[in-house]
């Protein structure tokens, strides 16, 4: 390819935030410790396993899903999450039917209508099957959602400028007839006992709710706070929001009506994906303006933090993505891994270590910071590869960087699932000096396939990497702090015995999807006597 662009219920951790050693009891290094294949792969204590409460019928609404449409990390959360909660709850899920999951091959059953409500159209809802069994709802409105372009919008991520004009109807669209079927109202032969909602896109759900005199429960589940989903006052009418919902105790964000304002006030529990994000959000570094009315939810035990997970598809054993299988035990399939993502990059051959950042090339994500520190790690005898796509500036930058150090650096503008996997096996480490990460995902695919993280010590990379142990965290968002966590890492390349002990512990320390099957059945189960909801098998 060459290097230029390739065009309430807390969930503990139980990482404490420092530095562990990498002994185990009676001082035998790691690195000498059998490691097997299976190791926390079964039955853990902290979630795996089917609860004994009873199952609920949920309603899973997002804006994304990876089976047919991802920006971010919310797209494969979407698709993992419901299939993992399938195990023990009838749960279904409701999309936007966009262009592509129209045009998909999948048979869409019409089995619903929805009115017109203000100026949000009338649409269909239609019914499709996944091959695994998941039921899929779609919100068939062409006008609003068969587009040629992301979810949002035509840019990277469809937000700010690049975002469609009228996503304030789009989404709040969606969300009212989440709320019509959390109600009863769409003609369905199925009706949840409760919502599940996940971020801005679906905000107004619980508000409608509350709107219509219907008492649904319903988790809201933030995914990012940055995002809030903020338009104009003026747009109340149009979207048939009461004129006394507007104020400060309601939908009102600086004058402005927020969609992720009005999730967290009226849903009736809000999570986020790591215990760590949902103390941050708590605070004003962190809480976009939203920190005083977090804070009275978690007061009120109306905020959890329940981290994500990943699938079986991520094992470097039976990944079909990846050049060449390999175990912790046996490392030549990762060096054969290394040595395709060098030839695609049009690195060199190196005896140093290989650098990745599979990302979305965005501020958020500390690109710059990895930009400044690129010049330090090439003169150490190191390499980098780029994977993502994202602000057209960092872009610029990135392409630059590579013809600045022709096989060295390599970068991809771009996203493709089969070469993002074949990085993460074939990379020694992965940066992620990420300003925030409500949690990640990439730490911990990096994690399984024996790639270890480089990160900023926030959010959920502070709660699933172990600094020392099974990555490096840093403290400070600087170049300074970075650059000590990446000479840190070069030391431990160059300590072999301990850089394979660190690649063992971290390709076992999995955080699997089952873990969020207890937490969030019990917070169903919490919510759904609250509002006095009857649970019942849906057998």
């Amino acid at each position: 390819m060459g290097n230029v662009a390739l065009k309430g219920i807390n969930y503990e951790t139980g990482n404490d935030g420092r530095s562990r050693s990498l002994t185990l009891g009676g001082d035998v290094p790691l690195a000498e410790r059998h490691v097997e294949e299976g190791d926390n792969d079964s039955d853990d204590p902290r979630g795996h396993g089917a609860p004994s409460l009873p199952s609920q019928r949920v309603l899973f609404v997002t804006s994304e899903i990876a089976d047919f449409v991802k920006v971010g990390g919310l797209g494969d959360v979407s698709s993992a999450l419901p299939r993992a909660l399938a195990a023990h709850h009838d749960i279904r899920i409701l999309i936007p039917a966009y262009r592509e999951v129209v045009a998909s091959s999948r048979e869409i059953r019409r089995v619903g209508q929805l009115p017109a409500h203000a100026d949000l159209p009338a649409c269909d809802i239609g019914e499709m099957t996944c091959d695994d069994g998941l039921i899929i709802y779609v919100l068939l409105c062409p006008e609003l959602y068969e587009r040629e372009g992301g979810p949002y919008g035509t840019g990277p991520g469809g937000y700010g400028s690049s975002g469609w004009e009228d996503n304030d109807v789009r989404f709040a669209r969606l969300s009212l007839a989440a709320a019509e079927i959390g109600a009863g109202h769409a003609g369905l032969d199925w009706q949840p006992q409760l919502l599940h909602l996940n971020d801005w896109a679906c905000g107004l759900a619980p508000a409608y709710l509350h709107w219509m005199g219907r008492n649904v429960p319903s988790v809201f589940t933030i995914h990012n706070l940055a995002y809030q989903g903020l338009y104009d006052a003026s747009r109340c009418a149009a979207l048939g929001i009461p004129d006394s919902a507007f104020h400060i105790e309601g939908v009102e964000y600086y004058g402005k009506l927020s969609f992720m304002k009005a999730g967290i006030v009226h849903a009736s529990h809000v999570t986020t994906v790591s215990a760590t994000y949902a103390q941050e959000i708590t605070t004003p570094d962190f809480g976009c303006g939203l920190e005083g009315l977090l804070r009275c939810k978690a007061e009120q035990g109306r905020l959890s933090g329940i981290p994500n997970g990943i699938d079986d598809s991520w094992d470097p054993r039976t990944d079909a993505h990846l050049v060449q299988a390999f175990s912790s035990n046996d490392w030549r399939g990762k060096r054969a891994n290394a040595d395709y993502v060098r030839h695609r990059f049009g690195l060199g051959p190196s005896a140093g270590p290989l650098f990745a950042m599979v990302s979305r090339m965005v501020h958020q994500k500390g690109v710059d910071l990895v930009i400044d520190a690129a010049p330090h790690i090439v003169q150490a005898g190191g390499q980098l590869v780029f994977i993502g796509k994202g602000e057209r500036r960092v872009e610029a930058q990135l392409d630059r960087l590579a013809e600045r150090y022709p096989g060295a650096v390599g970068v991809y503008i771009g996203f493709d699932e089969e070469e993002a996997r074949c990085i993460y096996a074939g990379s020694d480490f992965l940066l992620m000096p990420s300003r925030f990460e409500p949690c990640g995902l990439s730490q911990m695919y990096a994690q399984r396939f024996g790639s270890l993280p480089i990160a900023h010590r926030t959010g959920g990379l502070a709660d699933t990497i172990e600094d020392g142990v099974t990555g490096f965290l840093f403290d400070e968002v600087d170049l300074a702090g970075f650059m000590q966590a990446i000479q840190q890492a070069f030391s431990v390349y160059h300590s072999t015995e301990l850089f394979y002990a660190m690649r063992r512990a971290a390709m076992t320390g999995r955080y699997h999807w089952r873990q969020s099957i207890a937490p969030y059945t019990q917070l169903y189960q919490r919510i759904s006597e609250e509002a006095g909801v009857e649970a019942r098998s849906s057998a």
